[in-house]
């Protein structure tokens, strides 16, 4: 055993070893920790505020990794042995040190290792991903490089940027060179550097709603985190699974989440209001595209990810607002109501069913594998649907449903089956409701608007669920009502959700990514109406804000489909919307090759990355065969039972806000000198960043529609000849002076506007136009000539018309005339014999009166 943490130590110190260091040289070199004393009245501060800056010092012997958060009073300090070939042996001081402190700790250590060549040069790290071992010893994945990409009250979220691995023991020796570096290198194709997430605050593993209102659900859990979405589970788990860990939180291991985070801010006359999109892959039956697909018999299914949409309005950066103050008696943090969240779930069909990739075709036949009249991993996933979500739940299935060859029609019709023969079971209150709707028909037939058929579902899911708001309803909602007192009719409580919409469609790609936006689109404006910035939910196409969520739900959607299949979508909401972009059909071509040849000839490696980066293999012989639960009574009643209620969740949120809702010490840098334009929330994307767009623009609504492609209006010209009936011709006793005298009555109604710019004056401009002199003039001109050309009309032709017309009968009767009047033409009309002229003679004469008249 380490002699340090034999010794007698604060009670706070707590020691992780895999096995005991073994070893002359480990002994020596522990020896020297020995006259190092724990400095005393260690400074402990709130146990909840993180550590979000690392230093790595290394010698021949040990790692020293310190961490601290961004003021530096708080330091805490973690060894790790490097002279055990097989073992890995951690020791982690769970003791607060100030500055001052960590600096005698650190000269001490110094002095203490200077026979193994001292602390060595520090490096700054961001972090420890885990630890890996293969054939022998073990490998320290460290973060390297770090970038924000996301601000959610008061705490950052990180992309991981660069990754580096470290071996552990300092003279490691591999008795298989070649099979080690086979492994290393197939570990290192799951890219770290792409699509990799985390935060030091915040837990980014959970929603919003779970987050501020279940702050305790983790208390008796083994691990402060959900590991469904921790991707580097596998190597955070297994270098400490024999020994206890409930309720230990390591600051220097951190959980990654593998998908997408994006954030973007809506800029709404002078209020900002922040957007998050935040997609969790699931780390359960992971893999490529045609090598998952289905359940596993665990009930969990392909392509798996949790899609959340956070609208938040940035008037208070943390989640609570301060005390009220002594005058109104109130002491303690009020949380902030202006935070708000939507979860959607996309998932494969929870059935047994392949697809074979050795016929090299482009899109191999659907077989289903496995016939289970139980559908007992059907039953598995949806009870855990239950259980993390809580009821009702929206079953959104868009598969084909008539194909030539029976491909996806297999699916549907016994996916339907499934969902039939489960909700039998279910009392009638937690029944799923299942909607079955061929998305790729009604769009290729035309019978359909595809993006309305989707917003009535949406808002008949949304209805059901919810959605969760932090907050009462806004007093504006009573004063737009008539109501200026706030009374029963109006929400005084928070808003959650119970229950999830689950998309799907083959591929769990295009068609759900189109429907998830429809459903974010109509959520974002529920929650921007919960805030109180919009005053109906109904937001329309072709606005800044919808334009905005809809590059985020694109980006979102690539990246899933990067991540599953090697390509990015094909189908996009404006594929669906019927406004493809001129490059669209052959940018799906591309998209279309290139994933045939990902799926086809790096598929399998990719598996095996990722196999080995799960841990795959390692955990199929640790997981029991699940067992089989009963045919009728498939769900867990617990699961049933309404998982988030108002009561308790408001009490969990004040005690969230007054207990864990620190967010100084990571927000506040007092030591970074930091200019505007660098600073995330400053720099972030917004609608005034979108193409066309100047600061002009911050004073017009992101919710007015514009539209960018041309329009026909088709009673246009009626609008016109109106004009014309209503105001005839100057030359008709019409003068420039009454339109003008006209114009300025109009002005004369209007009160004066001192900024042009304000809402007000672009109201008033709006609902009265004025019309500049120079246009009026030169409108009349036209007006003059359009009705000399009708005065003309009623009377005869003109002359130079005439004598075309009379040169052309004449040259088709074959007559050579040097004459151009009109008597001549007309007294040989007259003078014409009917039989000699026959019809096409009358014919003739006819148009040509009717020419004339």
């Amino acid at each position: 055993m380490d002699r340090q943490a034999s010794q007698s130590g604060p009670p706070s110190s707590s020691t992780f070893a895999s096995s005991s260091a073994t070893g002359s040289q480990g002994k020596s070199a522990e020896s020297s920790d020995k006259s190092i004393p724990l400095p005393p009245n260690c400074n402990l501060v709130h146990k909840f505020s993180a550590f979000n800056k690392f230093l790595l010092y290394e010698n021949k012997l040990r790692f020293y990794i310190v961490a601290s958060n961004a003021s530096d009073s708080r330091h805490r300090i973690v060894k790790i042995d490097r002279t055990s070939q097989s073992d890995l042996a951690i020791v982690e001081d769970d003791t607060d040190y100030s500055g001052k402190q960590m600096s005698n700790m650190l000269k001490m250590l110094e002095d203490g290792n200077k026979g193994s060549g001292g602390l060595g040069k520090a490096r700054v790290i961001f972090g420890i991903a885990g630890f890996i071992k293969f054939t022998a010893g073990w490998y320290m994945i460290i973060i390297s490089k770090r970038s924000v990409v996301a601000l959610l009250g008061g705490h950052y979220l990180y992309h991981c940027e660069n990754t580096e691995m470290i071996p552990v023991p300092s003279n490691h020796k591999i008795e298989r060179p070649a099979e080690e570096q086979r492994l290393v290198n197939i570990f290192k194709q799951v890219d770290m550097s792409k699509n990799f997430y985390f935060s030091y605050s915040y837990d980014i593993t959970s929603t919003l709603q779970n987050n501020l209102t279940k702050p305790e659900r983790f208390n008796a859990t083994r691990w402060p985190f959900n590991d469904r979405y921790v991707w580097n589970f596998h190597m955070i788990a297994a270098p400490l699974e024999d020994f206890p860990t409930t309720g230990v939180r390591r600051p220097w291991l951190l959980p990654l989440i593998h998908g997408h985070v994006d954030q973007a801010k809506l800029t709404v006359l002078g209020r900002v209001v922040f957007v998050t999109l935040i997609a969790r892959r699931s780390r359960h039956y992971a893999g490529a595209r045609y090598l998952t697909r289905g359940v596993n018999e665990e009930g969990n299914v392909a392509n798996e990810v949790e899609t959340e949409q956070i609208v938040s309005e940035a008037l208070t950066t943390p989640f609570y607002f301060p005390p009220a103050g002594p005058s109104t008696g109130e002491h303690q943090r009020r949380p902030s109501p202006h935070y708000t969240s939507y979860v959607q779930y996309r998932g494969s069909i929870p059935i047994y069913w392949t697809q074979e990739t050795t016929s090299m075709t482009p899109r191999p036949p659907i077989e289903i594998s496995v016939v289970d009249p139980f559908y007992v991993a059907a039953s598995r996933h949806f009870d855990d649907l239950f259980a993390r979500y809580g009821a009702p739940i929206t079953v959104l299935n868009l598969i084909k449903r008539r194909e030539p060859q029976p491909r996806e029609s297999k699916l549907l019709d016994e996916y339907t089956q499934c969902v039939k023969y489960l909700n039998q079971f279910l009392p009638d209150e937690y029944k799923m409701v299942y909607r079955a709707w061929d998305m790729s028909r009604a769009y290729k037939e035309k019978t359909q608007d595809v993006i309305s058929y989707l917003e009535d579902i949406a808002e008949v899911s949304i209805q059901m669920t919810g959605f969760f708001h932090s907050g009462a309803e806004p007093l504006a909602h009573c004063l737009h009502n008539g109501n200026f007192e706030e009374n029963e009719n109006c929400r005084s409580s928070i808003l959650l959700q119970n229950g999830v919409c689950r998309t799907n469609c083959v591929d769990c790609l295009d068609r759900t990514n189109a429907a998830q936006f429809v459903f974010g689109k109509r959520a974002l404006g529920h929650q921007l109406y919960a805030l109180g910035v919009v005053a109906s939910p109904n937001l329309p196409f072709d606005s800044d804000a919808v334009n905005m969520l809809t590059e985020m739900y694109h980006d979102h959607g690539d990246t899933i489909a990067l991540q599953y299949t090697g390509s990015a979508l094909v189908n996009r909401v404006e594929t669906y919307r019927r406004m493809p972009h001129w490059n669209s059909h052959s940018r799906d071509i591309i998209e279309n090759i290139r994933r045939f040849y990902a799926n086809s000839l790096l598929d399998a490696d990719k598996q095996a990355a990722i196999n080995l980066f799960l841990g795959v293999a390692a955990e199929r012989n640790l997981v029991h065969p699940p067992k089989r639960g009963q045919y009728q009574q498939w769900f867990q009643k617990r699961h049933l039972q309404m998982l988030y209620e108002v009561t308790e969740c408001s009490s969990a949120l004040g005690d969230f806000v007054n207990v864990r809702g620190e967010f100084w010490p990571e927000y506040y840098r007092p030591l970074l000198f930091t200019s505007l334009g660098k600073h995330f929330a400053y720099s972030m994307n917004s609608t005034l960043k979108l193409p066309g767009k100047t600061m002009k623009d911050i004073a017009y609504s992101p919710f007015l529609p514009h539209s960018t492609h041309p329009v026909h209006h088709p009673r246009l010209m009626a609008g016109v000849r109106r004009w014309i009936g209503t105001y005839p011709s100057s030359q008709h006793g019409f003068s420039k002076k009454t339109l003008n005298s006209k114009q300025e009555v109009l002005k004369s109604d209007l009160p004066s506007s001192d900024d042009p710019r304000s809402s007000a004056a672009l109201a008033k401009r709006l609902l009265h136009p004025d019309v500049p002199a120079e246009e009026q003039t030169e409108y009349l001109k036209y007006v003059d000539q359009c009705f000399a050309l009708l005065e003309a009309c009623n009377d005869e032709a003109e002359p130079e018309d005439k004598e075309i017309y009379e040169r052309f009968v004449r040259k088709s009767k074959g007559i050579v005339d040097e004459g151009n009047s009109c008597e001549v033409y007309v007294t040989y009309v007259k003078t014409m014999v009917a039989e000699d002229v026959g019809t096409y003679g009358e014919d003739l004469v006819a148009t040509y009166e009717q020419w004339l008249g």
